[in-house]
């Protein structure tokens, strides 16, 4: 029994651990691959963003025993966190454990253990993650203090937690000699502290020197300020890509979720990134119908996206959480919901063509990532591009852009 699948649901946080597993795994004779096929050994790496996830991470567990009505089954993650007993009675499930240890994975797979452990108040996480995508990401934190009223995260991660610095960067180093572009991720990067303080400008300015791209994951408002921009623009290796988190473009439904903003303070940020940075891509998140949204409301949402002129946009309906504040307030029909996130679509999809539009004629590189119809990959601005010519998967190229294509631009080789 040496085959070893790992399915990954949910965020970038559980691909690097899901990789730091699979790095201990193949260092004691297994078999390892994200693709799901006939195996020995199944690792659910699970996800409890949305009832949905949690139903998903269910099927796969049939989809296993599919395949090998003999396998044995890993269940891990933010889903076995928030309810270990919905996985407890399956077909071949042999140890199940939540999102703490899996840097013990050997032990789960070589004895039954079905239980949680408490989650420390300190950073204590895999680390070292094995090679799977040209793109690789580095955890820097863990948990997160917001608590917004629609997210069970904070109770499935626990408290913020930061990692040491000089590890983060030992581990930049060693990454930057296989790849050439790195993705800091966590719950709450923009949480990272040092003694203490927060300290995000501090840990960018000690990550200048890595021969490797530095790509920031979702931000929240409070950490961009005047010296985090001066830093990052100091860098030679800083991708200047902004995802940062805005949920609702009207006042008072961002008090309702517990946001802690007021939308002119997320746009008054916007305007610096972009005297800092006027090419930025700045990217965001929006949750739609959220405890009885007015049509009012739901109109300031889609004003202000237009205000901001984001040039890409994550839509979703609300859900509601059981285990969260948001969960007992009253919610409106699905279809009213799905209404406004077609309305924003469209809002977005021209935002996104007038985006890309500013960089027709343009030079910058391209990170190519995989051959299909053309070559794929993507900008520093996170464009995705389309190139012709016959080039290499994990190799950086100079670029220029010609036209909009699909998603993202057609570029060629300059």
């Amino acid at each position: 029994m040496n085959k070893v699948v790992i399915i990954t649901l949910g965020c970038k946080q559980n691909k690097y651990e899901s990789d730091c597993m699979a790095r201990v795994l193949e260092e004691n004779g297994y078999t390892v691959s994200e693709e799901l096929g006939v195996a020995d050994i199944y690792i659910l790496n699970t996800c409890a963003v949305t009832s949905e996830a949690e139903k998903k991470s269910r099927q796969y567990i049939a989809k296993f025993n599919k395949l090998n009505e003999n396998c044995k089954i890993i269940i891990c993650g933010c889903a076995s966190e928030n309810n270990i007993n919905q996985f407890v009675d399956k077909k071949n499930v042999y140890s199940i454990f939540g999102t703490e240890n899996k840097e013990n994975i050997l032990e789960y797979i070589n004895n039954c253990v079905k239980g949680k452990i408490e989650i420390p108040k300190v950073y204590n996480s895999v680390k070292c993650p094995k090679k799977t995508t040209t793109r690789e990401y580095v955890k820097i934190q863990d948990g997160c203090n917001n608590f917004c009223n629609y997210c069970l995260i904070p109770y499935l991660r626990g408290r913020s937690r930061s990692r040491n610095i000089d590890e983060i960067i030992s581990e930049c180093e060693i990454i930057a000699n296989r790849s050439h572009e790195i993705v800091l991720t966590g719950i709450d990067i923009s949480s990272y502290e040092i003694d203490g303080v927060r300290s995000l400008d501090v840990l960018m300015e000690r990550l200048s020197h890595i021969p490797a791209l530095i790509r920031l994951g979702s931000l929240e408002v409070g950490v961009v300020t005047q010296k985090l921009m001066e830093v990052l623009k100091k860098m030679p290796n800083f991708a200047p890509h902004f995802h940062l988190s805005l949920q609702s473009g009207d006042d008072e439904i961002l008090k309702k979720m517990n946001r802690h903003y007021t939308s002119q303070e997320y746009y008054d940020k916007v305007c610096l990134i972009r005297k800092y940075f006027p090419d930025a891509n700045i990217t965001t998140d929006v949750i739609v119908g959220f405890a009885m949204e007015s049509n009012e409301q739901f109109e300031n949402t889609k004003e202000f996206i237009k205000k901001v002129e984001f040039s890409f946009v994550h839509i979703f309906p609300y859900s509601k959480r059981e285990g969260t504040n948001a969960f007992k307030l009253p919610d409106l029909p699905m279809s009213v919901k799905k209404e406004r996130v077609d309305i924003l679509e469209n809002v977005v999809n021209k935002l996104h063509n007038n985006y890309l539009s500013k960089f027709i004629g343009k030079t910058s590189t391209m990170l190519v990532e995989e051959k299909k119809e053309l070559f794929e990959g993507f900008s520093p601005e996170y464009i995705r591009c389309y190139l012709e010519n016959n080039v290499e998967c994990g190799k950086i190229y100079n670029i220029k852009f010609k036209e909009i294509y699909k998603d993202g631009m057609i570029v060629e080789i300059i």
